[in-house]
């Protein structure tokens, strides 16, 4: 009999998921920097679609099994999958490489310290969680520091609303990440993590083929060489697979609001790589916004109370109860 949907993770399990999420956004902080060099020689959407088919061919001989077993369990949860795989998958790394043409990529990996906040505030306006006046004022301070990154730190920007189309580009993804990483807490906890990725890869790759053949029928066309090859082969092997892998083991075993924190390392791995690698520079500008992301999230995760649940984890626990009755049966 698997184990219940809800059942308690031990503290070594915990553990495990927090070493675990160490990785994911060392391999996330790079792929802005592979994104961002790839700008002149892949364009976005040929980007994006080849990173998630090769990613769905090398995990296809590992999680086929998997995949196949649960297939009736995928079908049950459907829309959830739909949703999980368009906002994770699609959007997010659709409007980063879109973004990352006319932004730097220093400017991308810090407004990945939003991600956290995003993930409380889609929890206190759509599943119930209720904030304490700490945690609201929290959340103002956050918005306050990706406003600073993304105006790069002029009051006049801001008040004429004079955005870099890249950050906005960039920020909608962190948006996306935010939802991905909510609605992944709600599948089963039984449920194989490599046949899941690997279904949320198949609608990925289905979905984007017809966008980048819109792409290259419109002329938009990759310079194929070693240096585009290899950019190619990074984002479909580190940040697609073994991140995403990795960060779905993680969630499953810490919670969404706890895994999101890991993603405060995205910038502190990539100013490094960014600097090494496309010679950009850190402003004061992303100091301050990074330090209001970081002290509006220390507010906001004080005293959390616990988020309602959707009706779609109640369907996922009555679907796994009746696999369990069936089971014992």
């Amino acid at each position: 009999m698997k184990p219940d949907v809800r059942a308690p993770v031990s503290s070594s399990g915990r553990l495990a998921g927090l070493l675990i999420l160490i990785v994911p956004p060392l391999l996330w902080a790079g792929n802005f920097v592979v994104g961002r060099l790839a700008r002149n020689d892949v364009p976005p959407m040929t980007l994006a679609f080849g990173r998630h088919l090769i990613a769905l061919v090398c995990l296809l001989p590992f999680g086929w099994a998997a995949m196949k077993r649960d297939m009736s369990r995928y079908w049950a949860l459907r829309w959830r999958l739909v949703r999980v795989s368009l906002a994770g998958m699609v959007a997010f790394n659709l409007l980063v490489y879109i973004g990352l043409h006319s932004t730097t990529a220093s400017n991308a990996q810090l407004m990945n310290s939003a991600i956290p906040v995003l993930i409380i505030l889609i929890g206190a306006a759509f599943f119930g969680q209720r904030l304490t006046a700490v945690q609201s004022f929290g959340l103002v301070l956050s918005c306050v520091g990706v406003l600073t990154i993304i105006s790069h730190g002029d009051t006049a920007r801001l008040l004429a609303l004079q955005f870099s189309r890249g950050d906005l580009f960039v920020f909608g993804a962190m948006v996306a990440f935010a939802l991905f990483s909510v609605w992944l807490r709600s599948f089963p906890a039984d449920m194989d993590r490599l046949g899941l990725l690997g279904t949320q890869l198949v609608i990925a790759v289905a979905v984007l083929f017809p966008l980048f053949m819109w792409e290259y029928i419109a002329g938009e066309r990759a310079t194929w060489n070693s240096a585009s090859l290899g950019e190619i082969m990074y984002v479909g092997l580190a940040p697609s697979l073994i991140a995403n892998l990795l960060y779905m083991f993680g969630i499953a075993r810490v919670g969404p609001a706890r895994a999101g924190l890991f993603i405060h390392l995205i910038p502190l791995y990539g100013a490094s790589m960014s600097i090494v690698f496309l010679g950009e520079t850190l402003h004061i500008y992303h100091a301050i916004g990074m330090a209001a992301i970081v002290g509006g999230l220390a507010c906001s995760r004080s005293k959390d109370r616990p988020v309602s649940r959707s009706a779609d984890e109640n369907e996922g626990e009555r679907y796994s109860k009746r696999r369990r009755v069936q089971t014992v049966g």
